[in-house]
């Protein structure tokens, strides 16, 4: 099982740390365009081995995607990171370029290779790999549902004041701060609704705090997060090259599911070896529906942006 993380920033570099650590893949791939940058943090990850008990090797390349040949999943991570009070949206301009010409590089030497989108903003990423390569839509996969239920079920774990390992919770949607539709309706603590434990006044700021989360520590670290997006993303790596068919909230091209067509948005889909086994449907309240409809309006508009 080959692995390639594109972009060796805080993002990719936490990413590759986390795949290497869990000692599923046999090699680990990090690409970047600096020279030298993605070869140092390789090996500095590498001389970390034998402490955390690793055998998965890592290797930095410069800008050579002859080296990613025959990668079973690559991870892009490409694109400039999102300062404060930038939104996603306004990033799309300058990383568009960027993850068009990554995916068209990977899949040019790995032409069966699974792709994760991470670059920003990721659901109209997700969907231009889609309008622009010919791999098969449950090959294209936005990272975005799996960070912010992680978010989500921290928030929730706050609020019940409970351990993280009690509470489950699902996020949907854009992955941008309007666009999130925190399932509140659908979270549990041990199987019980959260709403037998808290007031709608909490789970409703529950669920604002959780849309804000990228934003928040935007502000508080001048830069975006880096230690949940990798481990979101190991963790889908993983259930992919393992088979594992485990569920998660990704951002998938849809036809028709959930009465949306020609979007790529987050919704729960099961991840096994062929990367999006199978989309699930879930029923929504109206009000759920009609704020997942407006999270897709807000999509599209961003869509709308890309030169296609």
């Amino acid at each position: 099982m080959k692995v390639t993380v594109v972009g060796a920033g805080a993002v990719g570099a936490s990413c590759a740390e986390y795949i290497a650590i869990k000692n599923f893949a046999s090699e680990v791939v990090l690409l970047d365009i600096k020279e030298g940058f993605a070869e140092g943090k390789a090996m500095d990850l590498m001389q970390t081995a034998s402490l955390n008990g690793f055998d998965t090797k890592i290797t930095g390349i410069t800008n050579n995607y002859a080296a990613t040949a025959g990668s079973d999943i690559a991870v892009i991570t490409s694109g400039i990171p999102r300062k404060p009070g930038m939104t996603r949206e306004e990033l799309i301009g300058i990383n568009a370029g960027i993850v068009k010409s990554v995916a068209s590089n990977l899949i040019a030497h790995s032409p069966n290779v699974i792709l994760i989108v991470v670059s920003n903003p990721m659901d109209t990423m997700a969907y231009l790999v889609h309008k622009t390569t010919n791999l098969p839509k449950n090959k294209i996969i936005g990272m975005g549902g799996a960070l912010d239920s992680a978010r989500f079920k921290y928030r929730l774990a706050e609020a019940l004041e409970a351990p993280i390992s009690d509470v489950d919770g699902m996020v949907i949607g854009g992955h941008s701060d309007t666009g999130m539709v925190p399932l509140t309706s659908h979270a549990t603590r041990n199987s019980i609704k959260v709403s037998e434990f808290l007031s709608e006044e909490r789970l409703n700021q529950v669920a604002e705090d959780t849309k804000v989360g990228g934003a928040t520590l935007t502000k508080l670290l001048g830069t975006s997060a880096w230690y949940a997006p990798g481990a979101a993303v190991s963790s889908m790596v993983q259930a992919i090259a393992c088979n594992q068919m485990k569920m998660f909230p990704c951002s998938t091209f849809l036809e028709g599911e959930y009465d949306l067509n020609d979007i790529c948005i987050g919704v729960p889909v099961l991840l096994g070896k062929n990367g999006i086994e199978k989309i699930i449907t879930i029923p929504l309240s109206d009000a759920e529906k009609a704020k997942m409809q407006e999270s897709a309006d807000g999509v599209k508009k961003t869509n709308d942006l890309l030169a296609l």
